[in-house]
């Protein structure tokens, strides 16, 4: 089963000659191996570009041991440039080399080479990667399959797909398997001896239970707000543990880092400004979230609020959390009152405010979902993303109902 991922294709041939190293970055197991390795490397075969002209090295392979010291790397790469003609370097696992920044900064000085790595653990599985190479680097982040990149190798109906989606994720080699058991331990083993221990390792975490525990209540609350005071108080009152608000805030920052969570500031829409906490967070990938409470409190609304964020990311936004605030008086006193937009994305001199609502079968529903959207001032498009099957249709106010399905499948859903 071979699965398109032209949106991060598109991406490499966009960044193809720009003499940065290509960093391909993302949670472990989301595909990106398999888009250097497969997917564009037989784009460029189909481009015309000599094989001998593609150096492509799977670092984690037992017959490249000897290319693991950082200088037999460099010389084994050097030694196959032959000619003025292009030449194209696929490193995967390149953390496995002992200071491999100085391999790659190295080879940024021939003219005929481009570069392109992936790795996992340790320093590249933290944001502060694209720092080691002083600017001589950019990140090319991917997730794991969207929804439409799911829809593309499943069988049955958007629905039922939408179901098994919000169930188990996206991760490719889970999409692969023909039956639940297959796919719920395969996620269990993933969360447990790969990706939490990941965190443990790289960041010597001596006391795993307050980092598992503290994965499990992020999972219970998706898209809640938070910070990390108020985990503090739910590990007191729940576990009967005492955790200080600072521990708490550099886990969420190793698991940041390891893109199992995904941070959302508050953004205040009038005050043009941040609101430093609290905060929410979603998980990179929802079939991972499910496995951490062993597939429990499956609550669509939320699941489908973490996966409009995930979209909303995926095509290259900056995504907040809108704030309104809203004054009301009663009997003279003055009141303020905030009102919450669950997502301001911003792509350059574009933004859209869009409110994740399920469904709304009520007149005083729809109400509650328009209200902050109708107290935003500027020209911007406004949404409202329901799981309904309905037709895309703009009110009076010029706000913008449709479908999730609609929204998920077109990625230019946003922009007519």
């Amino acid at each position: 089963m071979e699965i398109k991922r032209d949106y991060y294709l598109n991406k490499l041939i966009a960044a193809k000659h720009d003499k940065l190293i290509k960093v391909v970055t993302g949670i472990r197991r989301c595909g990106k191996s398999y888009l250097l390795n497969t997917i564009f490397y037989h784009y460029l075969l189909n481009e015309g570009v000599a094989e001998d002209h593609i150096i492509k090295i799977a670092l984690d392979d037992a017959d490249y041991e000897n290319l693991l010291e950082p200088k037999n790397l460099s010389r084994f790469i050097k030694d196959k440039i032959e000619d003025k003609e292009m030449y194209y370097v696929i490193l995967d696992e390149i953390q496995l080399v002992n200071n491999f920044e100085s391999v790659l900064n190295g080879l940024l000085r021939i003219d005929n080479v481009d570069i392109y790595v992936t790795g996992s653990n340790s320093k590249f599985l933290s944001t502060d990667i694209i720092t080691e190479f002083r600017g001589r680097g950019e990140e090319i982040r991917i997730y794991p399959l969207s929804y439409s990149e799911f829809m593309s190798v499943y069988s049955g109906d958007k629905l039922d797909g939408w179901v098994e989606y919000c169930t188990y994720g996206g991760l490719p080699l889970v999409v692969s398997m023909q039956n639940d058991e297959r796919k719920m331990a395969y996620l269990r083993e993933q969360q447990q001896n790969v990706y939490i221990n990941d965190v443990i390792e790289r960041n010597n975490i001596k006391n795993d239970t307050e980092l598992v525990n503290l994965v499990e209540i992020i999972s219970s609350s998706i898209g809640s707000l938070s910070n990390p005071k108020k985990i503090s108080d739910t590990f007191k009152s729940t576990a009967g543990m005492n955790i200080d608000p600072k521990t708490i805030s550099s886990y969420l920052k190793y698991l940041e880092e390891a893109f199992i969570i995904e941070k959302a500031t508050r953004y205040d829409v009038k005050g043009k400004k941040y609101i430093s906490t609290p905060y929410k967070f979603y998980f990179s990938d929802i079939g991972i979230r499910n496995s951490l409470i062993n597939f429990r409190q499956q609550e669509e609304t939320h699941i489908m609020e973490n996966i409009i964020y995930l979209e909303l990311k995926r095509r290259g936004f900056n995504v907040d959390v809108g704030v309104i605030e809203m004054k009301t008086s009663s009997e003279n006193e003055y009141t303020y009152k905030q009102l919450e937009i669950d997502f301001v994305a911003n792509k350059g001199n574009n933004k859209f405010y869009i409110q994740s609502a399920f469904s709304m079968p009520t007149s005083d529903k729809i109400e509650q979902e328009q209200r902050p959207l109708l107290k935003i001032n500027d020209s911007f498009k406004k949404f409202i993303i329901v799981k309904d099957y309905i037709k895309r249709n703009r009110d009076e106010n010029g706000i913008i109902t449709m479908s999730v399905f609609d929204f998920l499948l077109d990625m230019d859903s946003l922009e007519y």
